[in-house]
């Protein structure tokens, strides 16, 4: 990011490691406006219960192609061979709840998109609760728990993540220091 140190301080779960840290200062908390941009946090959301975030990320080049660059309509239409496919694919999670919810949730996230004109404008028009959040998140979504929509939300900047105080971020607006 323009006007960042070569290492500057961050939340402690992402220095160093290049592949985290990289998350936390372009992604974490900042917001996406394209229905497949919106889907991959969602996907990989899930794809993480149970696992480090840093698994999920060292897998997101084989989740992108696994599951069609996470097009929406694309993964909507998948099959049961596309089940079969991917629950052989060893460069991802390989856990069938997780990919027959992935599937389903393509199918939810488009119907939202339709009737709200995209799905930024659907989350866009729920309250900033958080706690009503995660209840609209766990009934409109599959594998989708509090804490995976927490984190979902706290990924696309619909609610506030919490930088480490001495973190850069904290100190230039990028969420509640102090968590």
């Amino acid at each position: 990011m323009a006007g960042v140190t070569k290492n500057p301080p961050r939340c402690p779960w992402a220095d160093g490691d290049p592949l985290l840290a990289r998350y936390h200062d372009e992604e974490w908390g900042v917001p996406v406006a394209t229905d497949a941009a919106h889907f991959e946090r969602l996907s990989l959301e899930v794809f993480q219960a149970g696992l480090s975030w840093r698994t999920i990320l060292n897998k997101r080049a084989a989740f992108r192609r696994a599951f069609a660059r996470f097009s929406p309509k694309k993964v909507a239409a998948f099959k049961e061979r596309d089940i079969r496919r991917l629950l052989g694919d060893p460069g991802i999670v390989r856990h069938r709840g997780k990919v027959e919810a992935t599937i389903e949730n393509a199918r939810r996230l488009l119907a939202l998109s339709k009737a709200h004109g995209s799905f930024a404008r659907w989350l866009e028009s729920l309250p900033p609760d958080l706690k009503a959040l995660q209840a609209v998140f766990r009934q409109e979504f599959r594998f989708m728990g509090p804490e995976i929509a927490k984190s979902y939300l706290e990924s696309v900047g619909k609610v506030p993540v919490r930088h480490h105080p001495r973190c850069w971020r904290a100190s230039r607006g990028g969420g509640n220091p102090g968590a």
